[in-house]
């Protein structure tokens, strides 16, 4: 948890949830998982990862209100070290989780899954609206002292109880790696209703088309329901697996034919040699990367169906495309 996050499309993290489990390729190198052992190490005053493995999910009420300390408006990644939507997450925490967000109504929440099935089976429960103002009330029985700092009066009930729901701060985006999970999650994501729908394609392993849900409506045939902030990022660690540079310049390039948000976030571990391709003059010590993101040869990449990917880390590759920055968000 801090409230000076390093990732850099938002300002600060909470985790009222911690522990995760696999879903899918994208996981295979998690960053949560690799930060976790040192989180977990012995010390002298335990933390909350102290002697956890990373697949015991376990959610920490204590923790919910600490948005609400926070007077600074900030952008808040919510669970950057589990899913809200896990399996082991009770809908009854989720609603307190969601009760928060809507009385921390200063900040924007950026709420981020791979279980979008789950996330669109809690917003269509019967109760879906009522929840939050009931998790309130119990949590506020189970934390006087929230109660305290924060009265549970009409005006704090009324924004719990708003229509639409969820609030307009709460931001609700699916992670996904390559054209197949793109395809599976969006759907669901986009017959959820939020504010504002986001994708983190993040570790992009694989070319994704976007271009159905970016220029269309889908679902809803009362409004345009689509996607409204696109991020997209390569792989970091050691063992991370390298992104085709043309997968980036198409999302960037879809992005923008749809007037959508673009944020590329990072390189990772593999960057683009900086030098064009001439016979016989490669110096790097990477790999030949083909569009369809298996391995080719330097004469690939001369013959122009392959680009030289350098192992560099993380800090030398940098995070610019094509000469710039693009750290676009939603309005």
């Amino acid at each position: 948890m801090s409230d000076h996050s390093k990732i850099e499309w938002t300002d600060a993290s909470w985790n009222p949830v911690t522990g995760c489990t696999k879903v899918s390729d994208g996981c295979k190198h998690c960053y949560a998982e690799r930060n976790w052992a040192r989180l977990a190490a012995p010390r002298s005053k335990p933390n909350i990862y102290t002697g956890r493995d990373f697949t015991d999910v376990r959610c920490h009420p204590e923790k919910l209100d600490i948005p609400l300390r926070w007077t600074k408006p900030r952008r808040i990644f919510v669970n950057s070290m589990s899913d809200l939507f896990h399996e082991s997450v009770p809908d009854s925490f989720i609603d307190k989780v969601f009760a928060v967000m809507a009385l921390a109504d200063h900040h924007v929440f950026q709420v981020l899954t791979k279980r979008p099935e789950r996330m669109l089976a809690w917003s269509r429960r019967e109760h879906s609206r009522t929840a939050p103002v009931e998790a309130m009330a119990e949590l506020y029985v189970d934390h006087p002292e929230m109660a305290e700092r924060w009265p549970f009066d009409s005006e704090r009930a009324r924004k719990l109880g708003m229509n639409p729901w969820p609030p307009p701060n709460v931001w609700l985006g699916i992670s996904c790696e390559d054209q197949a999970t793109a395809d599976e999650r969006i759907p669901l994501l986009l017959q959820t209703p939020a504010a504002v729908h986001w994708v983190s394609l993040e570790p992009l392993i694989g070319p994704i088309n976007l271009e159905t849900w970016l220029l269309s409506s889908y679902g809803m045939a009362d409004k345009a329901n689509k996607i409204n902030w696109v991020i997209a990022g390569g792989e970091s660690g050691p063992r991370a697996r390298p992104s085709h540079p043309v997968w980036f310049r198409s999302l960037r390039d879809q992005c923008q034919t749809a007037g959508v948000p673009y944020f590329f976030k990072q390189w990772g571990q593999w960057a683009p040699h900086p030098h064009p391709p001439k016979p016989g003059h490669y110096t790097g010590a990477g790999i030949f990367l083909r569009i369809d993101g298996k391995l080719g040869e330097q004469g690939d990449w001369w013959g122009g169906t392959a680009h030289a990917m350098d192992k560099v880390g993380k800090k030398s590759a940098g995070r610019t495309l094509d000469g710039r920055t693009w750290d676009e968000y939603p309005a």
